[in-house]
């Protein structure tokens, strides 16, 4: 017997084909359909773990620095035997093209004092053992963060022979089977929370599921009943829906009533405080952001992290070099010193006319 009612309050999930027959007011919360797995804990080590601190283009430019400064010092203590009182000196072993590379490197790792003469290349190894400190600290830093810091990851098993479970009656069905290709033989429907913590327990190959696909408000009441993020976690991508309303009738004047009033609450602080009281906080069950959910894996350090500071290495050594080397900027000026005595300080051609003598036929004698 068919009945009819004034307006349906609950969860009622606002969607284009159900607008054909109600009435929906303005969503009271945000939903969207995402799925749930167990986390498992850990991250996967590899051999090259230790190169994962500092991305490729750091290292590279890590290698590109201590060539350069190798270089810069090598050309400033080329001469450096010449020099009094320096002729033991033990840079000439030290410093040599085949030890360009290493010889930054060696001394960021094991400093040797009087290792460089001239105050020039002394400034430039100061500067590079202050970056060599900054990025051992940062190497440090970062490879005990992916070392010792718990990270979680979603125990989906990708492709394969799997079930997943959905809510029983809810469109989340024709979502799995239109949206994500999931084949209907594969789709296991459960009625609540309980049934989905027993499913994920038992797992896809002892009768349960994989992962579960519901709305994520349903989702949060799980994770406040049965597990933190540490034991669930909410990964993939969200279908995104309009949220949850209440129905009328169409064309019903209490539709505007209700929204405007929705609003109100929606708009204060009183919505959060009621999502806090029955869904828990963001931080105890997991958030919507996916990079906070799938795990909290620590990144690579880039070249722009530390771009200033090679920065004014680079500078600073460029600088150094010139002051020491005065044969790269005083050639140029000795240059340019002949070219404006020749071309701009030459004395000018005499510009006085010469009268040539005349005879005086009187007296016998010339008259200038």
């Amino acid at each position: 017997m068919e009945q009819e009612y004034d307006v349906v309050v609950g969860d009622v999930t606002i969607l284009a084909n159900r607008s054909n027959f109600v009435d929906f007011t303005l969503p009271y919360t945000g939903s969207g359909v995402k799925m749930l797995v167990p986390a498992q804990h850990g991250r996967k080590q590899t051999m090259w773990i230790f190169v994962k601190p500092f991305s490729w283009d750091l290292w590279l430019s890590i290698v590109i620095i201590s060539t350069f400064i190798g270089v810069s010092i090598l050309i400033m203590e080329r001469n450096v035997d010449a020099l009094p009182h320096h002729e033991d000196s033990p840079n000439r072993t030290k410093l040599s093209p085949a030890t360009i590379l290493w010889f930054p490197i060696s001394q960021a790792i094991l400093p040797e004092r009087q290792v460089v003469v001239k105050n020039c290349s002394r400034f430039v190894l100061m500067v590079w053992l202050l970056l060599a400190f900054v990025l051992m600290q940062s190497y440090t830093a970062n490879l005990t963060s992916i070392l010792t810091l718990e990270q979680l990851r979603p125990s989906f098993p990708g492709k394969g022979d799997y079930y997943v479970g959905y809510q029983t009656g809810s469109f989340v069905k024709d979502v799995l089977v239109k949206q994500f290709n999931f084949l209907p033989s594969k789709l296991r429907p459960y009625s609540n929370s309980a049934e989905y913590y027993n499913a994920l327990k038992s797992g896809s190959q002892g009768g349960g599921v994989a992962a579960i696909f519901d709305e994520v408000p349903y989702l949060k009441v799980f994770l406040q009943e049965y597990g933190s993020k540490s034991s669930y976690i909410l990964a993939g991508q969200t279908f995104r829906d309009d949220g949850f309303g209440f129905a009328f009738p169409l064309n019903s004047n209490l539709t505007a009533y209700f929204s405007r009033a929705i609003l109100k609450v929606t708009e204060s602080d009183l919505m959060k405080e009621i999502e806090e009281k029955y869904f828990g906080k963001n931080d105890d069950i997991g958030g919507e952001d996916p990079s906070a959910e799938i795990s909290s894996a620590t990144p690579s350090l880039n070249f722009h992290c530390f771009s200033g500071l090679f920065f004014i290495t680079g500078i600073s050594t460029l600088l150094a070099l010139l002051v020491s080397e005065t044969v790269i900027w005083q050639k140029p000026i000795l240059i340019a010193k002949a070219y404006g005595q020749r071309y701009l300080f030459t004395a000018p051609p005499s510009t006085k006319t010469s009268v040539p003598p005349t005879h005086d036929s009187t007296h016998g004698i010339d008259v200038v």
